[in-house]
């Protein structure tokens, strides 16, 4: 999976290139730090100070770092991938390179921090299914075509308690069907070509 990055995150960490490989390294440092105890705007105003460069410059090189590295760490992306998806920022090298050890050293890390997050999305509980099938009917003499009912409870993050409970219904032949074209889909995605397409998508 690659990450598609705005215009605004790119413009955000645009600002690394233009500064020492030990100044990234602390902006990473920060970035981690802030994920744990929140922003604090006087350690953007002490870099910008030594930096001699405007806060905002800081804040959003620290900021954008801090989305690379989580966004990176949620969907668990492989070293390839990350690569990839930093390529469209048109660093140097051994900048990309620096980056990719900082999300490596730290992604297990990053995880753990972002499951004490508070989400509002919901999570997967439980599944419930049943399969109905009619063996006769007097009316109809063509094959009856047997129904699968899903019954899926939704829990909020910040609840242990179900709140929503979704039913669903489908034939098993269109439920193969989907089945067959999702995991189509996630070959897709692996291809080179569909790399080309996701790195040019802004």
């Amino acid at each position: 999976m690659l990450l598609v990055l705005s215009e605004d995150h790119k413009e955000h960490l645009s600002f690394l290139p233009k500064v020492d490989a030990p100044v990234v390294g602390e902006f990473g440092r920060i970035a981690l730090e802030f994920l744990r105890r929140g922003t604090s705007p006087k350690i953007y105003e002490g870099a910008a100070r030594k930096l001699c460069v405007p806060v905002e410059m800081v804040q959003h090189g620290v900021e954008g770092l801090m989305f690379l590295m989580t966004e990176s760490s949620k969907h668990m992306i492989s070293e390839v991938d990350f690569l990839d998806s930093v390529l469209v920022l048109d660093f140097r090298e051994e900048l990309n390179q620096m980056l990719l050890q900082l999300y490596q050293q730290h992604h297990s890390q990053i995880r753990s921090i972002l499951s004490y997050l508070p989400s509002n999305l919901p999570a997967y509980h439980n599944l419930e299914w049943r399969l109905d099938v009619q063996l006769a009917r007097r009316s109809v003499r063509q094959e009856v075509i047997p129904m699968l009912t899903m019954r899926l409870h939704l829990t909020r993050s910040d609840s242990c308690s179900v709140y929503s409970i979704r039913i669903l219904q489908t034939d098993p032949s269109t439920l193969l069907h989907l089945i067959s074209t999702l995991e189509a889909a996630l070959v897709a995605m692996k291809t080179s070509n569909a790399r080309r397409i996701l790195r040019n998508i802004k």
